[in-house]
């Protein structure tokens, strides 16, 4: 299954987005609010239908009562937190998983304004509210795909889990249709390796 995208979330997107330009040799487009949940991000593709999304708290939103995906209200640095795999009939999916072993959550819908005032809307599964590093499924429908009108120049290489017990996230993994190697390591984290002007460097 197709990685749709990966999340980076920091506590401050203006300084988040120049630290990845630094680092990657391209800077991020903004890319919206999240209405009511209190952030806002920018975009950077890595590849045709494949982009990073850096999101932090949105200053000019006010506090929210219900749970920040990925728990972006309480990051205190940088870090890649969460990641996506796309689906054309999100329904039919979530079917799968659970008939594998897994429930994926319910189907529900998401949108953000962008710059411009265009609202995109999508459909994901409510495992994307959670802390962890397993994906959350996504369509987009008729919303023309994110990664078409971000900046381009990078490309996702590999991404891969570490996590102190690796077997214990096979059969989700596996239950979702996820192809990613998952290695043994201290402390869980998702790492990506991006290629781009700079060169190969590893986003974690």
């Amino acid at each position: 299954m197709r990685i749709d995208h990966l999340i980076y979330a920091a506590p401050d997107l203006t300084i988040a987005v120049a630290d990845v330009e630094d680092r990657f040799g391209v800077q991020a487009q903004a890319g919206g609010k999240h209405t009511g949940l209190g952030t806002h991000n920018a975009l950077l593709a890595l590849g045709p239908l494949t982009y990073l999304e850096i999101i932090a708290p949105d200053p000019e939103q006010p506090g929210t009562s219900v749970p920040v995906p990925f728990g972006i209200d309480r990051v205190t640095r940088g870090g890649l937190v969460g990641w996506a795999l796309a689906c054309d009939d999100i329904d039919g999916t979530v079917a799968k998983a659970r008939s594998r072993g897994y429930d994926p959550g319910e189907v529900i819908d998401g949108q953000r304004v962008g710059p411009t005032g265009t609202v995109l809307r999508w459909r994901a599964t409510s495992n994307a509210l959670a802390d962890t590093l397993v994906p959350f499924l996504i369509c987009w429908g008729d919303t023309e795909h994110p990664a078409r009108t971000a900046p381009s120049g990078l490309i996702l290489e590999s991404v891969q889990i570490e996590h102190p017990d690796p077997s214990s996230l096979a059969p989700t993994l596996t239950a979702l249709g996820a192809d990613v190697a998952v290695k043994a390591a201290m402390a869980p984290a998702l790492v990506a390796h991006l290629g781009g002007p700079n060169g190969s460097k590893v986003l974690r």
